[in-house]
């Protein structure tokens, strides 16, 4: 699905007009809903900082609005083809239906992967038992992985600082 579709699908999940969307990003209010209609045809296409700013004011992470280009079944497929050469997925049958499965042992991306996908079936059994409600859950989708509890997603400090950190806490680290 291209972005401009993304944005559209947000704008209108959120209740927001064109105008309020564009308004709220920066453009002149005159053109706000012109500039909108562009993004959202796909007649331009919006660079990172705009992204980033609708994301912001549509409540999504950025990467929610900029997915691979999945319109047509045959991008869809070339897509999928993709994550089997990166990621070992398997197409097979279980119960006759088709399965999409992931190869753990194709490597490190493929069991990272696998760990995200398991995370996915976590929310989403959540929410079929009703432990979560539909908007815990697509907030768990459309922020991943900001919500995602079952990884550890760890921003690693700066060398300055954990230098830091070692000097200060020296006389207490054991050999």
């Amino acid at each position: 699905m291209a972005i401009g579709e993304r944005i559209h699908f947000f704008r209108l999940l959120r209740g927001m007009t064109q105008k309020y969307l564009g308004t709220a990003v920066g453009f002149p209010e005159r053109s706000a809903d012109v500039r909108l209609a562009q993004y959202e045809t796909g007649s331009r296409k919006p660079k990172a900082d705009l992204t980033a700013a609708l994301a912001q004011v549509l409540e999504v992470s950025p990467q929610a609005l900029d997915v691979p280009d999945i319109d047509s079944y045959i991008g869809l497929m070339h897509t999928l083809f993709t994550l089997e050469d990166i990621y070992g997925l398997t197409v097979s049958e279980a119960d006759g239906e088709v399965c999409l499965k992931v190869n753990k042992d194709k490597g490190k991306d493929a069991a990272e992967l696998s760990k995200m996908l398991c995370a996915w079936k976590e929310q989403a059994d959540k929410l079929s038992s009703e432990e979560i409600s539909r908007e815990e859950y697509d907030n768990w989708r459309y922020y991943y992985p900001k919500f995602d509890t079952t990884q550890i997603w760890a921003k690693v400090p700066s060398k300055e600082l954990s230098d830091a950190l070692v000097e200060a806490f020296k006389d207490k680290l054991t050999d």
